[in-house]
């Protein structure tokens, strides 16, 4: 196995959650890599790490230690990331979250869809949904999340309307080779159209590990069928907090009251990162935020949000890379910082 001769070589730090994701992370990548030579890890940096290379950029893996979820883990794990890497330039946050559909809104986000996050007005992309605070007849969000830094908005401005145009996305054939490569890991490919089922809020999960039970009970929400199963990728705003989303009432609930109505999915670590650690957050939907979550989806989604990371890297040349600052330089300026507060 391949092994570079410094650690400063690595320039892209990914981050997984869950140890699925990171295998689907591994999926992706060109080439492996062994340990760098005169790698020293830091004594405070509790991370394992796996190392590769995916077209001209050599990539650095973390995921969470087992058990740990949310906020204050994912913040752990990239602060520790940057101390032993400190010549990373760019981040990613590549994991699965819940979608939140509205097909009767024109918001047709399905099981193995990919949610990316982009910038809005003062919005950074992610918001914490968690933080806030009860005043008379209103909540009001305390402070607002950082945006990618250019290096990485402009990289998604390209790619975005690359895959406007048919045929261009590349998402599809990563995950093809999956299944051409590693048959045997068929839960890391398409799990059906049969098994995608969008209920009702109020439809209650009846038992069971999958909702034959609730097909006999409820209607699910029809929705047209698609021409592909191909994954569509959304671009918009995702809600971040310490809460497992696994209700629909409550979901409608938290997207009634905080005004989230534009917001794609739900997740619990990128409100963790995007203060320190400059990164684009990158999630493939297994569920809904229901109780009817299972999963099932889990490693078809990882593997989805794994390949559009993949495509996302070779958009950016080499040279760009080159010229790009490094992750903790942008913190220290504090160059994409929001001052503001807004009321609900």
């Amino acid at each position: 196995m391949k092994k570079l001769e410094s650690p400063d070589l690595y320039h892209v730090g990914w981050i997984a959650a869950l140890y699925l994701e990171r295998t689907a992370a591994l999926l992706m990548l060109d080439e492996e890599h062994g340990t760098p030579a005169n790698f020293e890890q830091r004594t405070d940096d509790k991370n394992s790490y796996s190392w590769g290379r995916i077209g001209e950029h050599n990539v650095v893996i973390a995921s969470l230690q087992p058990g740990l979820y949310g906020i204050v883990p994912a913040a752990v794990t990239a602060q520790s990331m940057l101390l032993s890497f400190p010549k990373i330039k760019i981040g990613l946050l590549v994991a699965i979250g819940a979608g939140i559909a509205r097909p009767e809104k024109d918001r047709d986000i399905r099981l193995g869809d990919v949610v990316v996050s982009q910038p809005s007005g003062t919005n950074g992309g992610v918001i914490q949904y968690n933080l806030v605070k009860a005043k008379e007849n209103h909540l009001e969000r305390k402070g607002f999340l950082n945006k990618p830094p250019a290096a990485l908005l402009n990289t998604l401005g390209k790619l975005q309307a690359e895959h406007e145009l048919p045929g261009r996305s590349l998402v599809a054939s990563f995950l093809g080779e999956i299944g051409s490569q590693y048959p045997e890991m068929d839960q890391y490919l398409y799990q059906g159209t049969e098994n995608d089922k969008l209920f009702n809020s109020t439809d209650r999960h009846l038992g069971g590990t999958d909702c034959s039970r609730c097909d006999k009970a409820y209607q699910a929400i029809r929705r047209s069928p698609r021409r592909s199963t191909a994954p569509k990728i959304h671009y918009g705003t995702i809600a971040s907090g310490d809460i497992l989303m696994k209700d629909g009432v409550f979901r409608d609930w938290i997207v009634e009251q905080l005004q989230l109505e534009d917001c794609l999915c739900f997740e619990m670590e990128a409100a963790g990162l995007m203060n320190d650690f400059p990164c684009l957050v990158i999630r493939g939907i297994c569920d809904y935020g229901d109780s009817h979550k299972n999963d099932r989806w889990q490693r078809y989604a990882a593997a989805a949000a794994a390949a559009y990371a993949k495509e996302f890297l070779r958009y950016i040349p080499g040279r760009e890379m080159e010229k790009a600052e490094k992750a903790t330089d942008v913190m220290n300026r504090g160059q994409f910082n929001f001052s503001c507060k807004q009321t609900f």
